[in-house]
């Protein structure tokens, strides 16, 4: 900061030691003047509440949000699929229309969520989910073990994102909007990828040991998560 008079006035009350103080740090970070700080500071303050609050509230907001979605694609879904026989056609159009357009309100709501923070080029572990908390949670997991994460939503992202780059380990939910999540595992065993793949679902033990048969996956991992299980995953694969 340039020592003129208007800059003199303003620090007459504090002592020449902290003048010299403010003098070092305005000339080594470029604050050519007060005003200059002020803006920057409160850009950053204003920046970085931001950024903290979004995090702390990603969860509640995404969790409200999603609530009655599942409602409604859950009853849309029992309807659909056990009372499809019962029910008016006209009525069933309406029906599916319903549980169709939940489903994609919803897609959406996870795109908006997962946003950039999942958007990195270089990570271990890619984790396909539809839902946007779950990411979240698995990733700053991960990270404070060092591990940089990657989450994508749907199966097709997931086949897009391993076509350019191999991570250390794939999680996948069973229950995706696009496709079976057993299904893509089948895909991607069948490509021969060397990455260990491992499904990470709520649907009973029973039904995920069928599909472990069925796809040739490595293995699974229930929610909701004992977080125990995912260190005996990463110590068991070796992956730092």
């Amino acid at each position: 900061m340039k020592k003129d008079k208007k800059n003199e006035r303003i620090t007459l009350l504090v002592s020449e030691e902290t003048k010299k103080k403010w003098q070092k740090f305005a000339d080594k970070n470029d604050f050519s003047s007060i005003s200059r700080f002020i803006r920057k500071a409160v850009e950053f303050y204003i920046g970085n509440t931001l950024k903290i609050s979004l995090f702390k509230n990603i969860n509640k907001v995404s969790h409200e949000l999603k609530e009655p979605l599942t409602i409604i694609n859950g009853l849309s879904h029992i309807l659909l699929e056990n009372y499809s026989e019962n029910i008016d056609p006209n009525i069933l159009i309406r029906i599916k229309e319903i549980h169709d357009q939940s489903k994609e309100l919803e897609r959406k709501i996870d795109e908006i969520f997962i946003g950039s923070e999942t958007q990195v080029q270089d990570y271990d572990i890619l984790i396909v989910d539809d839902n946007a908390s779950t990411i979240l949670l698995l990733k700053d997991f991960f990270e404070t073990k060092g591990m940089r994460c990657k989450g994508v939503n749907t199966a097709k992202k997931c086949l897009e994102e391993i076509e350019k780059y191999n991570s250390k380990l794939i999680l996948i939910d069973i229950l995706l909007p696009d496709m079976d999540g057993s299904e893509l595992g089948k895909i991607l065993k069948r490509r021969s990828i060397d990455t260990p793949i491992y499904f990470i679902t709520a649907i009973p033990h029973s039904e995920v040991m069928k599909k472990l048969k069925e796809t040739q996956v490595d293995g699974f991992i229930l929610k909701p998560f004992d977080f125990s299980e995912f260190d005996s995953l990463l110590e068991k694969l070796k992956i730092k």
